[in-house]
């Protein structure tokens, strides 16, 4: 299963917009993706209340996680919205 560890680059870090503009983007992408965050449980990138919940903030580390047909670039996709504003 292809992961990324992404740094937070977003200076507000997962918050309410940016969040919701990650779980529309993970529910686009034709592979489930999972994100943690300090070696907890991964949850579900499409579920905006699962994103919100894990706290991310500027320069913490997730690790992103997905598989099947699309998962590197599914994750090449996410990770670039991690880490831009």
């Amino acid at each position: 299963m292809p992961e990324r560890l992404v740094t937070i680059g977003l200076h507000s870090g997962l918050h309410a917009r940016p969040a919701t503009a990650f779980a529309r983007a993970a529910a686009e992408q034709p592979v489930p993706v999972t994100i943690s965050r300090d070696g907890r449980t991964p949850v579900s990138a499409r579920s905006l209340l699962s994103v919100l919940a894990l706290g991310a903030a500027h320069g913490d580390t997730v690790t992103l996680a997905a598989e099947g047909d699309g998962a590197e670039a599914a994750l090449d996709a996410l990770a670039g919205l991690l880490t831009h504003d």
